[in-house]
């Protein structure tokens, strides 16, 4: 499977490198795990190392953190609005400190 993967690799300008990252991940992940990757991305049409290091990224056992208690001190009383006017007219008056009130006419008639 390895193999399979080199010589396909080999036709790209930086196989060699994408290569040695994979055959790196054996350090981390054991042979068979490696392999298996290898063989995940064969069957699903490709051979990249991006592939290959994703397959095994999703192969480690990630817990969730646990979730924490938030105190109700550190509650919201007012929820935050989405704004988006607000933005609108911060970037107004930016462009038109920077370079005045002629440009904000010109972007809106355009």
């Amino acid at each position: 499977m390895i193999g399979h993967i080199r010589r396909k690799l080999a036709a790209a300008t930086d196989g060699d490198r994408q290569m040695v990252e994979i055959l790196i991940a054996v350090l981390n992940d054991r042979l068979g795990a490696v392999v298996a990757a290898c063989r995940e991305a064969l069957a699903s049409g490709t051979h990249s190392r991006d592939v290959i290091l994703k397959i095994l990224a999703r192969r480690h056992d990630v817990t969730p953190a646990p979730c924490v208690a938030v105190p109700a001190a550190l509650t919201l009383s007012i929820e935050p609005a989405a704004d988006c006017g607000r933005y609108d007219r911060l970037f107004a008056s930016c462009i038109r400190a920077s370079f005045g009130p002629s440009v904000i006419a010109r972007t809106r008639n355009s």
